[in-house]
């Protein structure tokens, strides 16, 4: 198999695999809140999808990735059907501690096929950068907003937006170097959801802003 029919496989993969996340962790939230199942459904999709057709939108790319895929549009609601029916029959409680796995996973693929995406358009490497984060924290800024939450991406202290641009970073300058784009997305991706879980196994915070008041 020659690397463009691999890449265009590998990137097709990497956007499932990124849109499940994401509608995991969606769905994981919207259960925290306690929403009906119009809710849930609603949540899982704007977490899953948004990021990506952000990105579609400002690429100029028609049709949006889960138009061209509208079998993840049955994926979706047969996930979120069959989790609303594992959590009420095994009573089991969501936290945001479980919501932000799938979230960090979601985080790093998205960041990965965004950027790659970007670059096969032609665009420079820090608009592709760009792109990468804007697909892998925009879904979740959806979701966040719609449950009444600010926004991950803004408020938790532990890196977020910076480790999709790391991962982003991490892909652009290794194809830069020569690597051929195959091996180059999955670093990216590897990078940016790996900085992400060592920030939430560590409990490791950026600096939070200081007027100079507090004690």
């Amino acid at each position: 198999m020659s690397n463009a029919p691999l890449l265009s496989l590998l990137l097709t993969l990497v956007e499932a695999a990124a849109t499940l996340a994401f509608a995991l962790s969606g769905l994981l939230e919207a259960a925290r809140k306690r929403l009906d199942a119009v809710g849930v459904c609603l949540v899982a999709g704007l977490a899953a999808f948004g990021g990506g057709t952000l990105r579609d939108v400002l690429l100029d790319r028609r049709p949006f990735f889960w138009v061209s895929h509208s079998e993840w549009l049955w994926a979706l609601l047969a996930v979120c059907a069959g989790a609303m029916l594992f959590l009420r029959a095994h009573h089991f409680a969501p936290t945001e501690r479980a919501m932000q796995w799938p979230d960090a996973l979601g985080l790093g693929l998205f960041s990965a096929s965004g950027t790659q995406l970007a670059l096969a358009e032609g665009l420079p490497g820090i608009v592709a950068v760009l792109m990468g984060v804007i697909t892998a924290t925009f879904g979740g800024v959806l979701r966040d907003i719609v449950c009444n939450e600010v926004p991950t991406a803004l408020r938790d202290h532990r890196p977020y937006a910076i480790c999709a641009f790391a991962g982003s970073w991490a892909l652009v300058l290794a194809q830069h170097a020569g690597m051929a784009a195959v091996p180059a997305l999955v670093l990216g991706a590897a990078c940016a959801t790996g900085l992400r879980v060592l920030a939430l196994l560590t409990g490791y915070t950026l600096p939070r802003w200081s007027s100079g008041d507090e004690p």
